[in-house]
């Protein structure tokens, strides 16, 4: 069956729904720029209370903005905090960070002085990241368990990777990590787990012919039965720029072209080009910009559907929107 999904009064598309469902709160959805909306999100599965987040770009100004739209609610909560401090203290219950880049992170850091004790989970180049560059007492103080001087302990470094699902402490969840590349740095694909549903969330990424990489492909591989199998919920990855930005310019990031040049080798990989039909596929990372009268969130929305041959249903959600994959 299908459901239609509004994100701010605008509708979107729709949805092919089976089995259980994840809930995705945007807390940041621009890729740089100006700060205060940044790479992050909270997933959990809709009808349990906590949630994990996956990276850290912008935090509370985030969740401020979904609790106003009406997107995060607390129910009868008896705490010292505000509504906003509760979910950030108590209910975010660890973050998955892709890559060590500010708009990734700086909404975790900044507002780390305010948290709880959590994990932190990423690739060994990105935990080394935060060790080494980012907690370390000249940066900021070192929140984390490992690195230079007093360590304060709050959060708990855990690497993940492509052999083995690891728990996510205090959730249902279980992740294994995939590298991506970002133009020389390296970046990651999660996937995450949920009673034999997944999700899977891509940090920063560049075409494979652009980073003369197979990285991207290799992910595919793994997506692929998946999807045939109809266990993967969605896909949430970057289109940074709109088609007109040169191939030399990228940076390490995607354009509509490019992602649909992509979705071409993930069909080889599902079974054929029907298995992409009615795939949801939530759009991240969009870089704003400055010039006058130009948008380029809705001009990527266009060139998403101009060449959407595999009948794909794309997500752009704004700040505090709310998006349910069943």
């Amino acid at each position: 069956m299908k459901k239609q999904v509004i994100l701010g009064g605008l509708l979107l598309c729709s949805l092919i729904t089976y089995g259980k469902s994840f809930e995705i709160i945007s807390l940041g959805s621009n890729g740089g720029v100006i700060d205060g909306n940044l790479s992050a999100y909270l997933l959990r599965e809709e009808k349990e209370e906590n949630y994990i987040a996956l990276d850290g770009g912008t935090i509370v100004p985030g969740i401020e903005k979904a609790l106003m739209k009406g997107n995060l609610k607390v129910k009868n909560q008896d705490s010292q905090w505000s509504d906003t401090g509760y979910i950030y203290r108590e209910k975010i219950k660890g973050y998955l960070i892709s890559h060590g880049h500010l708009d990734h992170i700086a909404g975790m850091v900044i507002s780390s002085t305010e948290d709880t004790k959590k994990n932190i989970y990423g690739s060994k180049n990105t935990i080394e990241v935060l060790v080494n560059s980012v907690f370390n007492w000249k940066l900021w103080p070192n929140f984390g368990d490992k690195g230079e001087g007093f360590k304060l302990n709050q959060y708990k470094y855990i690497e993940t990777n492509s052999e083995d699902f690891l728990p996510i402490e205090n959730t249902n969840y279980r992740v294994k990590s995939y590298p991506l590349s970002h133009s020389g740095d390296e970046s990651t694909m999660f996937l995450v787990e949920n009673s034999g549903n997944y999700i899977a969330y891509y940090g920063d990424v560049g075409p494979d012919k652009v980073e003369k990489s197979n990285k991207l492909e290799e992910t595919f591989k793994v997506l692929g039965p998946l999807i045939e199998k109809k266990k993967l919920k969605g896909i949430m990855i970057e289109v940074s720029y709109d088609n007109s930005r040169p191939d030399n310019l990228l940076f390490g990031h995607l354009t509509p072209n490019w992602l649909q040049k992509e979705m071409e080798v993930l069909s080889k990989y599902s079974g054929g080009e029907k298995n992409l039909e009615g795939l949801n596929i939530i759009i991240t990372h969009i870089k704003p910009s400055l010039k006058k009268d130009e948008n380029f969130k809705e001009k990527i929305k266009v060139e998403l559907q101009e060449n959407n041959n595999y009948k794909i249903n794309y997500f752009i959600p704004d700040q505090g929107d709310k998006i349910i994959l069943k």
